[in-house]
């Protein structure tokens, strides 16, 4: 979860350095509320999609490495390498049959390839390179492997009441998307894109974690306004206040509203297939 996009169309930023710097005090522990909040559901699927025994993984934009290891302690995959821009998180905590690699997947010559499982995820969202992506990515699995990713959708809309959530979080994508161009717009088209990079099985899935004090994803989408607040406060459509609210309303009893949910979708390189 901490995969960070290059230059992009819509702004100047980087993520993981415009907003979200893996130096800054606490953003281990943001990511890890995004872990508890939707690992058990991601692992849950890859395990589904055969992720065992043997298997070579890609686990790209690792973060903390929290699905890298349940691969491996959970799952007994073979080995997993574990990408990201930054790698401080990971080198903290390695473990056996875990390999680190700092990169940047955008650039020219990324190309580990031969794995039985592609997983990226809350990644592709801040590329605006994502469609080229999704083409590269099945290309880095062998025959029979699949390639899964998972990004979030917005559930806010023109007919969801009025709270100081939805507020906050049109707020929020609206600022990310000018400032470092995260677009969640898309995402719903991931499946069509996998079928169109040749990959086939292809389906899909939403999962949302429920809004409730105290939670993971409450605490998460919290920590994520404070770090990202500037972004907000550039949209017009919050000020300081609104975002404390925000974050009072997650915590209180009067909360009743959907967080954004994660899409995963999933498609299977051909056996025999080449390339």
């Amino acid at each position: 979860m901490n995969a960070p996009p290059p230059g992009n169309a819509s702004g100047e930023g980087r993520y993981g350095e415009a907003f979200f710097r893996p130096d800054r005090a606490g953003e281990e522990v943001r990511i890890d509320f995004g872990a508890v909040a939707y690992d058990d559901f991601t692992m849950a699927r890859l395990r589904s999609l055969g992720a065992g025994p043997g298997w070579r993984c890609l686990d790209i934009g690792a973060g903390t490495g929290t699905v890298s290891r349940r691969l491996l302690e959970e799952a007994g995959v073979a080995n997993v390498l574990a990408v990201d821009r930054d790698v401080r998180f990971l080198s903290a905590r390695p473990v056996p049959g875990l390999d680190v690699l700092q990169a940047d997947i955008t650039r020219p010559g990324f190309a580990p390839g031969g794995f039985q499982l592609v997983h990226a995820r809350f990644v592709l969202m801040h590329l605006p390179e994502r469609d080229r992506l999704i083409e590269h990515l099945a290309e880095l699995l062998a025959p029979g492997g699949v390639l899964v990713l998972s990004d979030a959708v917005d559930l806010t809309s023109d007919r969801t009441p009025v709270t100081p959530y939805t507020t906050a979080m049109r707020a929020m994508w609206q600022g990310l998307r000018a400032t470092i161009g995260t677009d969640v717009s898309r995402v719903p088209s991931y499946p069509g894109l996998l079928r169109g990079a040749g990959l086939q099985r292809v389906a899909a899935e939403i999962h949302v974690p429920p809004l409730v004090p105290g939670s993971a994803i409450s605490r998460f989408w919290a920590d994520t306004w404070r770090r990202g607040r500037e972004a907000m406060l550039s949209t017009g459509l919050v000020d300081d206040a609104a975002v404390d609210a925000a974050a009072r309303y997650l915590e209180s009893d009067e909360c009743a509203a959907l967080s954004a949910g994660m899409l995963t979708a999933w498609g299977r390189k051909p056996e025999g297939a080449t390339g």
